[in-house]
């Protein structure tokens, strides 16, 4: 496995928010108890991971019932965290760059995908520095992903404009985020960090959240096009999540497009 255990430095002001980074850093050992902090994304991840297959497959004309359905696509996921979704896409065949702004959860996701045997090539260093000269870097990938990340980023241009360079010319982008809502200021924040206590208080800004909208402007802006949106919908009765287009006033997925160079 390859792996970079050190940020670059650069003297561009960064995306990253130190104080979204150290919240996530610590509780970094949690990333793989499914019963821990970070229980709402296992219990959310096989709606991502089948978004991801279904659309990504189409997208590149394969078939997203094989065995490796993603086998021969690239794939960066920016802000991967613990590795929750690089090694389910890495099983699917695609191959795996995971970059973060933590470098304990960085530790953690080389860690457990060591005691799984899988190669996955993981980062601690920042979009913005991956377009840079360098060892590994200048490339751009077929799918990038900002899975639960934009939410947490200190500047949402600079995030979505170095996220964008980083898609190739006909590749794509999926994104997960939550939309600026009072009913998701309601469910995702008050709810869940308060009442419920699924997440610890603090994980969200409320005022960071995404509108679609808004999403949608910051990636035209650099030559990406959101092609599909979903909403992802919790039933508090079987404790599972589910896709819903007509409901994005909270967790929604977007599906996005570069255009061929």
């Amino acid at each position: 496995m390859t792996t970079q255990t050190a940020a670059k430095t650069s003297s561009r002001p960064t995306t990253a928010d130190d104080g979204e980074v150290a919240r996530f850093q610590a509780i970094a050992d949690e990333w793989w108890d499914a019963k821990g902090k970070f229980r709402p994304l296992h219990r959310i991840n096989p709606v991502r991971i089948a978004y991801i297959r279904d659309r990504v497959a189409a997208h590149f004309g394969l078939d997203a019932g094989g065995d490796a359905p993603l086998s021969g696509l690239t794939l960066l996921d920016i802000g991967c965290g613990g590795g929750l979704l690089a090694e389910p896409l890495t099983w699917l065949g695609a191959k795996v760059t995971g970059i973060d702004a933590g470098e304990k959860n960085v530790a953690v996701a080389k860690l457990h995908a060591d005691q799984m045997g899988l190669d996955i090539d993981y980062r601690h260093v920042l979009p913005e520095d991956m377009a840079e000269d360098g060892p590994g870097l200048g490339q751009t990938y077929d799918v990038v992903l900002n899975m639960e990340v934009v939410e947490h980023v200190a500047d949402l241009d600079a995030f979505l404009a170095a996220s964008a360079g980083l898609v190739r010319p006909g590749g794509c982008m999926v994104v997960t985020t939550l939309n600026r809502t009072l009913k998701s200021l309601a469910l995702a924040k008050i709810g869940a960090e308060y009442i419920l206590r699924w997440l610890p208080v603090g994980t969200h800004d409320w005022r960071k959240f995404v509108r679609p909208s808004e999403l949608a402007e910051g990636l035209a802006a650099h030559g990406v096009q959101i092609t599909d949106l979903e909403g992802m919908v919790f039933n508090p009765l079987n404790d599972t999540w589910r896709l819903d287009a007509r409901d994005l006033a909270v967790n929604y997925l977007a599906f996005c497009v570069k255009a061929p160079g």
